[in-house]
């Protein structure tokens, strides 16, 4: 496209509409360039939330939103949907499964997939939790899981179909835990009238001897706390070594019979990062330069979970804050450099660490500022709300929170597929 004295204008592609390409390309609506972004979904995933859905608080449409209609004004910003299959940086070319384009600066934020660890028994049979499809999977498992324990006459049949085990003692780990506890005991307790609910049994599994690391000490232990009083027997130091779809086996050579285990214990960059042909970091993130750029790609720059970026010697987290921020400095390279100013470096702002434990309950932390309960849960409500998009959203999701608070009932609790 050109602008109006009829010069073609720079063209940037943004891959990925996660939080960090949808910032990006915020933060380049209106300019004097042309943006295309590439995903494979047609909208934003709220990924945060992921674990509500799973467990009926939310529906789909509450946690994602369409990418076009964020720039419904913004006659700069395209959508192209495909999957990205690889790089030509010398041709200055993206390659999808639906075509190639062309770009003069490459902003790439493809996100993160599961990470297994190399256990390929765990990936085949676990359920992950990273993408919408996923969420749904697990919530339609869920709830026919207890459509079959109800008529199952066997009882070791019957505890291992109610066994319920989620593996990762960060945030994500430890908000599942906690949701699917409340989904247990405070619904379907009081709808399941001739099941024994003391053969329910919900798992929380972390291989190091905390649960949320990023956490202080008192905030940890309030958090596990809080888990025991729920009913969720949480095991530190316990390291996952196979699971074949009904039996989890551990380090030691324990197991625990189970239909359902839920992988949040780690994640990995998407593997077309190794087509850019940068250095890469045991997660298959590009290891980036202090401006954002990929080595030896001066036009090209990569964020979030995409990206290596060090910090006080140590990686920066996979988190949205981590993302956004990246995708200020890295716009405003990218502007700086077609006006033929300086480049920015990129240095993180840490804005605090808050996880939920439940309805009604949250941990937060950020610098000497420690906060837990009811508080920290209207915290971690108004935090996400502001994150949210659209105000149709935010208006559904505080009224589904608020009824299930005050109600402690789920109303998405529909199967849409039946195992």
């Amino acid at each position: 496209m050109a602008d109006v004295n009829g010069v073609k204008r720079p063209r940037v592609i943004i891959v990925g509409a996660g939080f960090g390409g949808i910032h990006a390309a915020k933060a380049l609506a209106g300019k004097d360039v042309d943006v295309t972004i590439i995903d494979c979904n047609n909208y934003h995933l709220f990924q945060p939330l992921l674990y509500q859905v799973s467990t009926a608080v939310l529906a789909e449409n509450e946690i994602a939103y369409p990418v076009r209609a964020f720039f419904r004004q913004k006659k700069n910003i395209d959508f192209f949907l495909g999957r990205v299959t690889d790089f030509d940086p010398q041709q200055k070319r993206v390659i999808t499964d639906a075509g190639e384009l062309s770009y003069d600066y490459l902003i790439v934020a493809a996100g993160s997939t599961t990470n297994y660890f190399g256990m390929d028994s765990v990936a085949k049979h676990a359920f992950s939790m990273k993408t919408l499809n996923e969420s749904v999977a697990i919530r339609n498992h869920i709830l026919n899981i207890f459509e079959q324990a109800s008529k199952e006459s066997d009882v070791q049949k019957r505890r291992e179909l109610l066994t319920f085990v989620c593996v990762g003692g960060g945030p994500t780990g430890v908000e599942e835990a906690g949701a699917i506890s409340e989904l247990i005991y405070s619904v379907m307790a009081k709808e399941y009238h001739h099941m024994d609910f003391s053969e329910v049994d919900v798992k929380l599994i972390e291989g190091t001897d905390r649960i949320l690391p990023m956490m202080p000490k008192s905030l940890r232990d309030e958090a596990l706390q809080v888990l025991r009083g729920k009913k969720v027997d949480v095991r530190l130091e316990t390291q996952v070594m196979n699971y074949d779809g009904s039996e989890l086996t551990f380090k030691g050579g324990s197991v625990v019979k189970t239909r359902t285990v839920i992988w949040a214990a780690g994640v990995k960059a998407v593997p077309v990062m190794a087509k850019l042909g940068a250095p890469l970091d045991r997660a298959g993130r590009v290891i980036v330069r202090k401006t954002l750029q990929v080595p030896g790609c001066s036009d090209v720059y990569a964020i979030g979970d995409s990206a290596c970026f060090m910090q006080d010697d140590r990686p920066l987290a996979t988190i949205a804050p981590v993302a956004t921020q990246q995708a200020e400095i890295c716009v405003q390279n990218i502007l700086h450099t077609i006006s033929g100013r300086p480049l920015q470096l990129f240095s993180y702002h840490d804005v605090g660490s808050m996880a939920t434990i439940g309805c009604g309950d949250a941990v937060m932390f950020r610098g000497i500022i420690k906060s837990k309960g009811f508080i920290a849960w209207m915290l971690w409500m108004v935090v996400h709300l502001m994150r949210l998009a659209g105000t149709r959203t935010n208006m559904l999701v505080i009224l589904k929170w608020l009824w299930n608070f005050l109600s402690g009932d789920r109303l998405g609790r529909i199967i849409t597929q039946h195992l």
